[in-house]
């Protein structure tokens, strides 16, 4: 299976962003609607939800609205607002070296994945350079003030009342500028599962915040996270995605063995944290470091980097091949 990742630039939404969207409504449409209308929120309970918890993201709700269509499917998609359930795997940490330095893995379906890499400004605070998820939302990014974020799912069944977490984390680094304020805002805003959060800026301080539906979050300063929190709640999750081995790995990388930056990074593309596991949808489909203090990221596969920054964003394209039974993505020429 390939996947061909694209690098593009929308300061502000417009015509690009509707083009973006027509291409992907289908596939997401199906996602949004596969228990029925009717078990998704209303437009006025979305748009209710948007300004009461993200205020500032109301008038750029509206406007991806207006450009999606202005229908009403369409509109409630782009909230994330109760959306149905959905579970990934993913590993990340932060590098105890003097460079402050974030480093995760993505493990997802390769059918269910935008392969965009959004620089955007649209609320005019900073410059955010992320990996889109539902087109409104974020998986990974950094901003202009040097603060980045990464999500991992919680491992938790609950689903309740709240927001998919891609357009919380848009929302963070669309205005947050350092780890401490990207906690505070984590820590309020209702998430409809159990996420984990990584947050580190531009002068090294972290958090990691645990989220779960109906309860309160919990914000650590825990330097990795895999697909449990505190404890294991759902252990064939576990056992199937190693979330647990991955944890100790990373932990044991960070305590017993102090390495340079690039070979931190090259642990990420390697098993136990490197995944194959493409055709049960938890293969990884890329690796990012992300450099807070030069706000830049490189996208790594085992034989390929793409260097990016928010200052210096060329907009280019990567196709990768995936394969499974043990063989690695490697870079195809397109």
């Amino acid at each position: 299976m390939q996947l061909t990742f694209s690098a593009l630039k929308q300061t502000t939404p417009d015509d690009g962003f509707a083009r973006l969207f027509r291409r992907a409504w289908p596939h997401y449409r199906r996602w949004w609607l596969q228990e029925g209308e009717e078990a998704r929120p209303s437009y006025l309970a979305s748009r209710r939800a948007i300004a009461n918890h993200m205020p500032e993201m109301l008038p750029l709700w509206e406007r991806l609205c207006e450009l999606a269509g202005g229908g009403d499917s369409e509109s409630r998609f782009l909230s994330l607002y109760c959306p149905p359930a959905y579970q990934f795997g993913c590993s990340q940490a932060v590098w105890p070296g003097r460079e402050p330095l974030l480093v995760r893995n993505y493990d997802y379906d390769p059918r269910a994945f935008d392969a965009l890499l959004l620089h955007t400004n649209w609320l005019g605070r900073h410059a955010v350079l992320g990996m889109s998820d539902c087109l409104i939302g974020l998986l990974d990014g950094v901003n202009d003030a040097g603060l980045t974020a990464s999500l991992t799912f919680g491992g938790q069944r609950l689903v309740g009342v709240g927001f998919g977490i891609p357009i919380v984390l848009r929302y963070v680094l669309e205005t947050c500028s350092t780890a401490a304020e990207a906690g505070r805002t984590l820590a309020r805003i209702p998430s409809h599962m159990a996420y984990n959060v990584t947050a580190l800026d531009a002068q090294g301080d972290r958090v990691t915040v645990m989220i779960a539906p109906g309860g309160k979050a919990v914000v650590t300063n825990a330097p990795v996270a895999t697909n449990h929190q505190q404890s294991v709640a759902w252990h064939s999750h576990a056992r199937a995605t190693a979330s647990v081995e991955r944890e100790r790995f990373l932990l044991r990388r960070l305590t017993l063995h102090p390495e340079p930056a690039d070979r931190f990074v090259a642990e990420f593309l390697r098993p136990p944290l490197y995944s194959t596991a493409f055709e049960h949808g938890f293969g990884t489909l890329y690796t990012a470091a992300y450099w807070p203090g030069r706000a830049a990221l490189s996208l790594e596969w085992p034989a390929e980097r793409w260097e990016l920054s928010v200052a210096r964003f060329a907009e280019g394209r990567r196709t990768v091949e995936y394969r499974s039974g043990g063989v690695q993505a490697h870079p195809v020429p397109g």
